[in-house]
Formats: C-alpha cells, structure tokens, sequence
C-alpha cells in the first residue's frame, strides 16, 4: 500500500495496521513524539499517559497477530478532560478537579478501549465545559493550529487543535451548545454531535443534563462513523440512553444523492454571517447540487430565542449539577477553614473560574422563587417552539444546512471580556442541541486564510444520514485534506518526530498549572 500521508486518517491507519506496515506501538510512540514537540505551542493536552499508552498499543498489537483486531484497534487516541478515566486524572479543565482521579471509565470510554483505541492523553477544555474559545481552562488557552494567536474554539478546543495538528487521528468531546461543531470548524476538522441519547452519558461529567451529548472530532465523515458505532447504543447506567439498536454507520457511506433534498434557513444566512464564509458555504451547497440533491429555503422562525433559551435553561442545569463540588463531597478543598460556611464558600470561590461563576449564579437565580415562572419555565416552552420549527422542516427534507460558525477562529482574548458576544458565536449550533437533535460540521472552505464550516443537521437518530451526505462531500472536495502551515511548512505527521528542542517541559503535575 501507498506510504501513509502527514495527517493520516483513521481508516488510512486501519488498513496499515491489518497489512502489518505499521504496528500499533510505533503508532502510539510516534503520537506521544509529536505532542512532546508541538504541544508547548498549543497546550491541548492537560494530562499524557506515555506507559499506560505504550501498553495498551502492545496489547493491540497482539490482538492484530492473532487476527482478532477490529477496524479501531490500535489507533491512538485522546478523550477530552471530560470523561471519567480509571486511573487517570479528570479535571474538567478546572481547579476544583485538578488532583480527581477517576475510579472508573465513563461508557464512551469504555466501549473504544474494547474496540482497541489506544488513550495517550486527555485533551484540554474550556472549565466544566463552559465557553467558546477554550480560555477558560485552569490550565490555559488552547491555541489554533492555523494561527497560534487565534482561539481553536471550545469547549472541546483541546481535542480539535490535537486533531488538526495531527498529534491524534482522532479525540472525544462532548457539545451542549455546539462545543463539538464549532471547534471544528474553526480548526477545519470534522466534529460529529450524535442525537441526544445515543451515547451514553454515563461517566461523563455533567454541565448541563439535557443537553449535553458526547461526540468525536476526527479528520473525515468516516472516521466519525467508525468511532459513533462503536460509542453508541443503550446504556442502563444512564436513565436518558436510548434503547435503540445502532446501524452500521459504515455500510451506507457513499449512497447516491440524487433526489434527496438538503433545507437551507433563510435565516442562517443573515447580517450576523461574515462574507468570506457565507461565499464558501454557498459555494459546498453548489457541490451538493452537482452531486443531485435539490435545495430547498426553509424558515426556523423560533431561531432567534435560541441563545436567550439556552442561557436560561444551560445555566440553571449547571447550577444544580455543579453543587456537588462543595469541598466536602467533591472538588477543591479550601485549607484552614473556620467554619463549614466558610469551607463551602472559600472552597467553591477558590475552585471555579469567572465564567462557571457567572453561570452558576445565573441558573441559581432564574431557579430561584418568583423567577422561575417568568424565566425557566418560560425559556422550556420556547425550547419546545424550536424543535417544533426542525420537525417541520424534517417533514420536506433530509437535511438541514448552513453556517456552523458566524465567522472563522477569532483571536484569543478578543471576546473574552465580552460574554454577550462570546455566546453568540454559537447561534447556529445552539438550536440543535435545544432540539436534541444531530449535527455534523465539515471543512468546507476558507476565509482571510482560515477554515470555514459547514454545519449538516439531520433529524433524531439520522445519524446514518448525514455520515452519507458528510462523506459524499468529502469525496468530491478536498478540504478536509488541507494542513495547517506548521505542517505543510515540514513538521511531518505520519512519522516520528524527535524530542523537542524549544525547552518545553513534558506535562507535569496538577501543582504545575499556572494560576488563572
């Protein structure tokens, strides 16, 4: 087989592995290789896991020689901060978890490593999963692999910049608002939200329980695929899993699209759309045209209550879930106390950063007696006008498209002290996951010299769906294929890289975390 290209993909390291070109421990060697080298850049790792890596690849290159191996087997791999991993500390990017260490695998994690997926690392994250540019993490910003100045978006922005960097084929994350999506496409990377319930939560801290959904972030459709069926399926741990069987996402990649009809709002192409990207969305919609499918204006008329819904209903959901990190349960326990007020307050002062602060009060408030009415309940009737506007449209079309993000990665720091603006950096996201619905963002183009998303919804459980219509595209296009400029400049991905010789030290303890 042909010599394996700079970003390899996960089915290009599949067929390496099955031919024995490659093994596993060379895969996973070469990973933790690159991240030494690149990662004091970009900071998208908070924790690496070099022997316990080492070992699993060997564990996988047994199980290659004996025949057993599946298509993920051996692939190396990062979950995001997240996800509870046995052994191995979860911090959820904040001080108030940054010495926890798991007990247990959360069931995402779990169902990869029995299908082979070698872990090197947990991906840095905006805290508790909350922001947009990933700079809200205790343990820095993350920064874009196409210009380290910008933001890699978040909360999943560790996972993306790795992905885009080539330091992993692939991560986990996990979107509420679009934390999945957004990075994606501001790094120019594929990043796939299932339906709500598809993949259990279990295991998987909780931000806001009804929205929050675990996905991936890979290089193509088809990576996404393989890594969707093998997370998925119902789990009794986790009383909102679906008990539905999971298709073969795989076998109906590259289904014809003749016919099928691909919904365009009206109002995702409006003043709020940067030009460079809506010239590069409306050219992808064009391949979709050539391809067959038939374009069809829509309206989402409840689109513009998505934000202020999900800013009532997100916050009041972290406010509950976030009460168990009091010092004495869970979390940072503040040293000295007099009093258990003062332990409770000292403790949870210390541990959360501004913007899980201000959510937190937010929620407690719109919770609170005389509000709930006028605020909560308020922001769940609009919810349900929301989903009502998708289950209409999904009545005449297959698809939904548009914009994943208003515009392309902004620089760090430039929205930080706005959190108005910050949150409607999500506008196109926001909706689906109020709707519980599925969402899928691919490299579609460039603006001023950075990627640009299209963002493809499909309707509950169609996942199938849009895996087809994302791969289809992907085949007629190729940029999803284009390298950031510290890799076409030469830092070669599909080989080993030596050890750094920028003076960056390796990722040290959770006391090595700067302070915010």
């Amino acid at each position: 087989m042909p010599p394996l290209p700079q970003r390899p993909t996960i089915a290009q390291l599949s067929q390496a592995l099955a031919a024995r070109q490659v093994s596993s421990r060379e895969l996973t060697a070469a990973a933790l290789a690159r991240i030494g080298a690149a990662d004091g850049v970009l900071n998208s790792f908070i924790t690496l896991v070099p022997e316990l890596a080492l070992a699993a690849a060997d564990q996988a290159d047994a199980r290659l020689a004996r025949g057993e191996g599946g298509p993920l087997t051996g692939i190396p791999f990062a979950h995001k901060d997240i996800f509870c991993t046995a052994g191995i500390r979860t911090t959820c990017g904040s001080q108030m978890l940054a010495n926890f260490v798991s007990p247990y695998d959360a069931t995402a994690v779990e169902r990869l490593a029995a299908a082979g997926i070698v872990t090197v690392g947990k991906t840095n994250m905006d805290e508790f999963a909350m922001g947009s540019s990933n700079e809200t993490s205790w343990f820095g910003p993350v920064r874009n692999p196409w210009d380290p100045d910008r933001s890699p978006g978040g909360s999943s922005g560790g996972s993306a910049a790795a992905v885009a960097a080539g330091l992993v084929p692939a991560a986990t994350g996990t979107d509420t608002g679009g934390s999945i999506r957004q990075p994606a496409a501001l790094v120019g990377i594929t990043g796939f939200k299932p339906t709500y319930g598809r993949v259990s939560r279990y295991g998987m801290i909780a931000f806001a329980s009804s929205l929050d959904q675990a996905g991936v972030l890979t290089l193509t459709a088809e990576d996404a695929a393989l890594l969707t069926g093998a997370m998925a399926g119902f789990d009794p741990r986790d009383s909102t899993s679906a008990e539905l069987p999971v298709p073969d996402y795989a076998s109906t990649l590259g289904d014809a699209l003749r016919g099928r009809r691909i919904g365009v709002p009206k109002e995702f192409f409006d003043a709020g759309l940067e030009p460079g990207s809506a010239t590069a969305l409306r050219e992808a919609l064009r391949v979709y045209e050539r391809l067959g499918a038939t374009l069809v204006e829509i309206s989402l008329p409840s689109l513009s209550l998505s934000v202020p819904t999900y800013y009532i209903v997100a916050p009041a959901e972290c406010s509950s879930n976030l009460s168990r990190f009091d010092g004495v349960r869970f979390g940072h326990r503040h040293a000295g106390a007099a009093t258990l007020e003062e332990l409770y307050k000292k403790s949870r002062g210390e541990g959360f950063g501004a913007e899980v602060k201000r959510r937190i009060l937010t929620g407690t408030y719109v919770l609170s007696a005389g509000y709930y009415d006028a605020y909560y309940l308020k922001a769940q009737k609009a919810r349900r006008l929301i989903a009502d506007d998708f289950r209409r449209c999904f009545a005449d079309v297959d698809v939904i498209a548009g914009p994943t993000a208003p515009t392309p990665a902004f620089r760090l720091g430039e929205k930080v002290d706005d959190p108005v603006q910050m949150y409607l950096n999500d506008i196109y996201t926001i909706p689906v996951n109020l709707a519980g619905l599925p969402g899928i963002s691919l490299p579609c183009g460039f603006s001023g010299g950075l990627p640009v998303g299209l963002q493809l919804i499909g309707p509950h459980f169609g996942e199938a769906t849009l895996f087809n219509f994302a791969h289809v595209f992907q085949q007629e296009t190729a940029w999803h294929t284009q390298l950031p400029p510290a890799l076409t400049a030469g830092a070669a991905v599909g080989a080993p890289l030596g050890a750094s010789d920028n003076g960056i030290a390796p990722k040290g303890a959770p006391t090595d975390a700067p302070t915010p």
